[in-house]
């Protein structure tokens, strides 16, 4: 890969993060609006709890898709850290094809079912249920891509990296 290639990749990949920070401020916010209102001048509002389950939906699903390495999803790291690389990198590949292939044969009921909710419109903000569902189908297919290219990985006899556990962390 080349140099341009990854500063792109990286220059993305921190966007990405950019966005995820904004819906958690945008979250957080709402969050203590909610508050305000309720307790300090006792007028509940709906729409505050509203926007932020919406938000909480798009920051995970954003998150997972864009975001989060594959260094850093969850594995079963006792069978993981006990293998070799030829052993990580069968795991890896079974891992990559079962994923996509599930993925792969939901994605048609997916979009059928994201496109059908656009009957539905969220109670206070008024949003149509396709709007707020999309970015499921953003997450598949992203998933989906992340997973042919770790497959490829693999295929390359590039094994993923072994667990350190010394070295585990929050992300940070």
């Amino acid at each position: 890969m080349t140099a341009s290639w990854r500063a792109t990749g990286s220059w993305f990949a921190r966007r990405a993060e950019n966005v995820a920070a904004a819906m958690l401020c945008a979250m957080f916010l709402a969050f203590l609006l909610q508050i305000a209102f309720r307790y300090l001048l006792g007028l509940p509002i709906g729409w505050t709890h509203e926007i932020s389950v919406i938000l909480w939906i798009w920051l995970v699903l954003w998150g997972a898709a864009f975001v989060v390495r594959e260094s850093e999803e969850i594995r079963f790291d006792i069978l993981y850290g006990a293998v070799g690389p030829k052993a990580r990198r069968i795991m890896a590949l079974i891992t990559a094809v079962a994923l996509i292939a599930l993925y792969g044969i939901s994605f048609p009921a997916v979009l059928d079912y994201v496109s059908f909710m656009k009957v539905e419109k969220t109670s206070y903000l008024k949003i149509r249920f396709d709007w707020l569902f999309s970015i499921y189908i953003v997450f598949v297919v992203a998933t989906i891509i992340r997973y042919i290219w770790l497959s490829w990985q693999a295929l390359r006899g590039v094994a993923p990296d072994e667990f350190d556990p010394t070295k585990a962390s929050s992300g940070v």
